[in-house]
């Protein structure tokens, strides 16, 4: 067997599941899941239909490259979200099965495991960077995000002997599960990195649709912005899962550096992971109509504009610059840990939230996790609503019984 399959984590959810072993919450209740970022919106009709008009695509097997029809659809998307002229379909783009698949075989890609290269992530992160590192034969280098900083990474913090050996740059913005969001300046310093040292950025903007205010910049954005025309060193990776409330379709894409992306499509061809032409031709028409994305948004901020000031009587917690995750500090007001928090309020209220230490490795002497919770308001509105009800009422018990 692969000897690197040994480095990788237990996943967060798995934690969770061992840390709720013995509990049985009153059955009467019944159960809210703040825990998993799983769109639970309804999946537009519109798409439900283009999948249906579109069932002769099983007949056939899919093109790695991807349909020319789908590449355009995402070409003239990109045009129209950030603003910067349409990256050629044919060399530029590239399908994919959800960015989740496409974090991790990104860096089977560009790393090579001779050089025993480094991978720089940010902390909290989503672990595929890890297993991806991992399994690419390089070693993650954590960058804290801590309340400090507004969540954002600290590049200036990482050593000049860590820059050296780094191969590549995990991005998250929005971040999970911070909602931070990285702003020009923070680009312009990234990219200056990446000029010094060659490393490629791989740059999740998974969540890039879900906002409270502007539209959060994205990476390709910010290097067309600073003269950046060529997207040199730069992937970015989005999907439709939480755009469009289809988390099981998975479709996704990547963008940016053409050389990249050339030795992508071979890898890719090797690795098995075509899209199905029923599904190109759903995304098709899920890229192509904004109406959608406008009203799944209109619920997201209403729920957040609803939730936060109501923990806010409860817990630590501000509005995230985007995405759909509340980052809550809870030790400082109920005396818990975040894996006590977790459980107590599964065993008492039979809600589900993740412990933030999960999500974080130990890094310069401190999880930045540890005494946060993640809650991912994905559930219609009043389920949300019950929930952080819920929530706020644990609180109030927990600080009578100390």
């Amino acid at each position: 067997m692969n000897p690197l399959l040994n480095r990788l984590q237990p996943y967060p959810f798995e934690k969770l599941r061992k840390l709720f072993a013995i509990n049985r919450p009153d059955p009467a209740i019944s159960h809210i899941n703040f825990g998993i970022g799983e769109p639970k919106h309804s999946t537009p009709s519109f798409i439900r239909r283009a999948l249906r008009d579109n069932l002769d695509g099983l007949s056939k097997y899919p093109a790695t490259l991807g349909t020319l029809a789908l590449r355009e659809s995402i070409a003239v998307w990109l045009n129209r979200r950030y603003k910067i002229p349409a990256p050629d379909p044919a060399s530029q783009i590239l399908p994919t099965l959800g960015s989740r698949e496409a974090l991790f075989s990104l860096a089977q890609t560009v790393l090579d495991p001779s050089e025993h290269g480094i991978v720089v992530c940010p902390n909290p992160f989503y672990q595929i960077y890890e297993g991806a590192t991992y399994l690419a034969g390089a070693e993650p280098y954590f960058v804290n995000a801590v309340a400090e900083k507004n969540f954002g990474c600290d590049y200036d913090s990482v050593p000049e002997t860590v820059w050296q050996k780094t191969k590549l740059v995990y991005v998250c913005s929005p971040g999970n599960p911070t909602g931070a969001v990285m702003d020009l300046e923070q680009w312009k310093k990234l990219f200056e990195l990446s000029d010094r040292y060659g490393f490629v950025i791989a740059s999740d903007e998974c969540y890039s649709e879900i906002y409270f205010d502007a539209p959060p910049p994205g990476g390709l954005e910010a290097a067309y912005r600073l003269g950046r025309k060529d997207y040199r060193r730069l992937i970015m990776l989005s999907s439709l899962s939480k755009r469009s409330n289809v988390p099981g379709m998975r479709s996704g894409f990547v963008a940016g550096d053409a050389q990249i992306i050339r030795q992508f499509l071979l890898y890719r061809t090797y690795h098995g992971t075509a899209m199905s032409e029923t599904i190109q031709a759903a995304s098709v028409a899920a890229w192509d109509d904004e109406k959608h994305v406008e009203e799944n948004r209109a619920k997201y901020i209403a729920k957040f504009r609803e939730a936060v000031p109501l923990l806010q009587q409860a817990l630590n917690v501000s509005m995230p610059d985007a995405s759909f995750y509340l980052w809550a500090e809870v030790f400082e007001r109920t005396g818990l840990s975040d894996t006590e928090f977790a459980r107590k309020l599964y065993e008492k209220f039979n809600v589900t939230v993740l412990p933030g230490s999960y999500l974080a490795r130990e890094a310069n002497g401190i999880n930045p996790g540890k005494n946060r919770i993640r809650l991912a308001l994905v559930a219609e509105p009043a389920e949300c609503l019950e929930g952080i009800l819920r929530i706020v009422e644990f609180v109030k018990t927990q600080r009578r019984e100390l």
